[in-house]
């Protein structure tokens, strides 16, 4: 049931990601005066529709995207100056232009977005985009701000009874042999709440954390609450090879996947952790470095794609960098939900957080500089507005309008290549699915 509740939760906020990214276009174009004709959300068959004033609203079977019809995307023939199409790829640019013409009522051509001025065209453009960067920062918000979000705290959850090597397989358990953790010898239990460490007040874990790497072999006084009362303490770190960890209390790689080491004073507690809110500030830099993190899997797309396939053919297992779909993060939703011993808010916060990359995801995607994708039709806008200024400058004419019906052939060509990535995905996913835990 929980697992089920998780993949509803997640179905609900993408199609609500999905109809919000097509209010960022729909409302800037209207409010420029274009006519939108349909507003849908959804591809296939139609599964329910109403028409409200000129616009047709309706959800379709396939909840893998949306799209808003704006009326004359293309420029008409006479705008253009085009003349007979002599290649196959001019018939198929003049198909285009054609069939956004039939959708111009008469006396509407200038109701048509290509009669827009570059800037609000950007602006109907971007406002799709935007509009899942806004999705992410608010869910981000909520995560940290409202509901908080595990951190290490201050109390020691389990006590190390030995020494064991940085390298030694998960579960191995100690023997008579092995040195005892400093922690265990010096009578540190589990359940103590650190109270100072080498006079220094205890404030976090990551204090705390720093103050025991930098004593190794010194011998320092740590003060405990236990049961209530103070409990003086005297501790000798170690000094061992352990993992480097970042801010967020993440294990460190290198470019190979191996586990960054460093020699550092060892103790031998790990903290309890509790769920605290975040201030505004950190939520959005996590929002920022989540941002650059998905950027750079968007930019490196076509080398994980090509990894995803030599993983599929050849069947081996696919790891935490693996790109995935929305059957992928359906199953992250469904884990995320059924986790056993985390609280609701936990739950909940992870969540969210997933969908926030995935919106974080979309709004970079659909920026990449490829018709039928928003950044080609950016681009298209800002190569239009860049020879208008041009023309401009000069003291030439003003530009016919550019004939942005050129690309889709292209636009044909991207949309079959992510049609067959989509699939490839929705496969892997099913057979060869990526996993938050083992």
């Amino acid at each position: 049931m929980e697992t089920a509740v998780g993949v509803l939760v997640f179905v609900v906020v993408l199609l609500g990601s999905i109809a919000l990214h097509e209010v960022g276009h729909m409302v800037p174009a209207k409010r420029f005066g274009v006519r939108v004709s349909q507003y849908m959300v959804g591809f296939g068959p139609t599964l329910w529709s109403r028409t409200r004033g000129e616009t047709e609203y309706g959800l379709k079977a396939l909840p893998l995207g949306g799209y808003v019809r704006l009326i004359g995307m293309y420029p008409t023939d006479d705008a253009v100056g085009a003349g007979s199409p002599r290649s196959w790829w001019q018939r198929v640019a003049a198909d285009a232009r054609a069939a956004s013409a039939e959708e111009i009522h008469p006396g509407e051509d200038h109701r048509a977005f290509y009669r827009l001025s570059t800037p609000k065209k950007l602006v109907v453009m971007l406002g799709g985009p935007v509009m899942n960067l806004l999705i992410a920062v608010v869910l981000m918000l909520v995560t940290y701000v409202g509901i908080g979000v595990p951190v290490a705290g201050t109390t020691v959850q389990s006590v190390s009874q030995c020494i064991v090597a940085v390298d030694a397989p998960a579960g191995t358990t100690c023997t008579p042999d092995d040195p005892a953790a400093p922690a265990a010898a010096a009578g540190v239990r589990p359940g103590d709440r650190l109270v100072s460490y080498d006079g220094v007040a205890v404030t976090s874990w990551p204090q705390v954390s720093g103050l025991i790497r930098d004593s190794g072999g010194r011998t320092v006084t740590l003060v405990v609450e236990r049961d209530g009362r103070e409990v003086d303490l005297t501790v000798t770190p170690v000094f061992e090879e352990r993992p480097v960890t970042d801010d967020d209390g993440m294990v460190v790689t290198d470019a190979a996947g191996e586990t960054v080491t460093r020699v550092v004073g060892f103790l031998g507690v790990a903290p309890v952790s509790v769920v605290e809110r975040q201030s505004v500030g950190k939520a959005v830099s996590v929002a920022a470095s989540a941002t650059w993190q998905t950027a750079q899997v968007v930019v490196t797309l076509p080398q994980r794609v090509s990894d995803l396939v030599s993983t599929t053919v050849s069947g081996g297992e696919r790891d935490q960098t693996s790109i995935v779909g929305p059957v992928g993060v359906g199953r992250f939703a469904g884990e995320i939900a059924s986790m056993d011993g985390e609280t609701v808010g936990v739950r909940a916060a992870a969540l969210l957080s997933v969908l926030a990359v995935l919106n974080l995801a979309l709004f970079l995607f659909n920026l990449l500089p490829l018709p039928p994708l928003d950044g080609g039709h950016v681009v298209t806008a800002l190569w239009e507005g860049a020879r208008r200024q041009v023309a401009r400058l000069r003291g030439a004419p003003r530009p016919r309008p550019s004939d942005s019906a050129l690309l889709v052939p292209l636009a044909y060509t991207v949309f079959v290549v992510l049609g067959g990535v989509g699939l490839l995905l929705v496969y892997a996913d099913i057979v060869n699915p990526v996993r938050l835990s083992g």
